[in-house]
């Protein structure tokens, strides 16, 4: 059997897993929130590469996909690098790079504000994970 069959059916055996995602519920309205998370990475002397206004994308092509829920009332993704820590986290396994640029979301879903962001892998990665967190938990506690 060719190899890339045999990884194919391998993969196709596997149960699809979410990836652990570490949340914080907050009081503050979206807008808050969200300017909270702004607030806490550039005070950090981090730049913010991009938002992703997945919220506004998702209600802008719930017709054309033939979607018939409302997912969200709002959620934006900020897409950051630190380069201290990508370096650090890099230079112990080049393949890192995987995870950046770093993320973290703010969620509205009927007026339940949520800021999370995805857990990072054992070893390294727990830098970049040390990271997210202070940011998460810097938003939702000022």
């Amino acid at each position: 059997m060719p190899r890339y069959l045999t990884a194919a059916l391998i993969a196709l055996a596997l149960p699809a897993q979410a990836a652990d995602v570490v949340t914080y519920a907050t009081e503050d309205a979206f807008d808050d929130a969200s300017f909270a998370v702004e607030s806490a990475i550039v005070g950090r002397g981090l730049v913010i590469d991009y938002v992703s206004h997945v919220g506004e994308m998702l209600a802008r092509t719930k017709e054309d996909v033939g979607g018939t829920v409302d997912i969200f009332d709002a959620a934006d993704i900020y897409l950051f690098c630190s380069a201290a820590v990508s370096r650090q986290v890099m230079e112990a396994d080049p393949m890192n790079i995987i995870h950046c640029p770093y993320r973290i979301f703010v969620a509205d879903k009927g007026g339940e504000v949520t800021v999370g962001y995805g857990a990072m892998p054992e070893g390294a990665m727990q830098a970049v994970q040390e990271l997210l967190e202070s940011i998460a938990r810097e938003a939702v506690d000022q």
